[in-house]
């Protein structure tokens, strides 16, 4: 199957109108991966009339080659590794855990950076639907669904615009429902499917988060 989006708010819109069945929802919480998962929730949150809130992830890279993800971690002090592709690499123990700590303090930071002191929602059996811009090897949105369960919801739910086949069957081993606009075969990577896939900046995403917030208390 083949799919063109124009960019990320376009491909939020479509993805929400595959799960309208969720719009007011009781307890519902969208939840977007910084920083290109954060305008597609942002669309997600507002259609779903939802709060929207940042789950901080990170992709551990292979040293050498930074876009083939060893693993990932998440808030909460949660890690995932793909000990398959660390075996046949044949990736040290010490090196794995030195870069765990690099990208945890930059996890940290931007954590700080995107909350401006808002506190994360509480999202104790709450029904909460993750959201990327496009799952490729699954290792971050894992993290994420792992970091999620940690706060006791009732339902974990994965949206994203394209997802390879792999990965979504995988996660549906570890969330309650997935949802995509198209699988792709052969994937490729996220950016192929989009028209415009400009870097989101940091800016951006505080901006809508705080965009969401204001909506929230309005």
């Amino acid at each position: 199957m083949r799919i063109s989006l124009l960019n990320r708010t376009e491909a939020g819109r479509l993805l929400a109108a595959e799960i309208k069945h969720y719009e007011g929802h009781p307890g519902l919480v969208v939840v977007g991966l910084p920083r290109g998962g954060v305008p597609v929730a942002f669309e997600v949150a507002c259609a779903l009339r939802a709060p929207l809130d940042v789950l901080v992830v990170r992709k551990l890279g292979l040293p050498g080659e930074k876009e083939l993800a060893i693993g990932a971690i998440a808030t909460g002090g949660v890690r995932v590794l793909d000990e398959a592709l660390i075996r046949s690499f044949g990736i040290p123990r010490r090196l794995i855990e030195e870069i765990t700590a690099e990208e945890r303090l930059i996890l940290d930071r931007r954590e700080r950076l995107y909350r401006a002191g808002r506190p994360p929602l509480d999202l104790l059996h709450r029904t909460v639907i993750v959201v990327d811009d496009g799952v490729a090897m699954g290792a971050t949105m894992r993290a994420a669904v792992k970091a999620v369960r940690q706060q006791k919801p009732d339902r974990v739910i994965v949206a994203a615009p394209v997802v390879s086949i792999p990965a979504r069957k995988l996660l549906l081993t570890e969330a309650d429902e997935v949802f995509c606009l198209a699988t792709p075969e052969p994937f490729y990577a996220v950016g192929a499917w989009y028209e415009d896939f400009s870097q989101v900046s940091d800016e951006e995403v505080r901006r809508l988060l705080a965009s969401s917030a204001r909506q929230k208390v309005a």
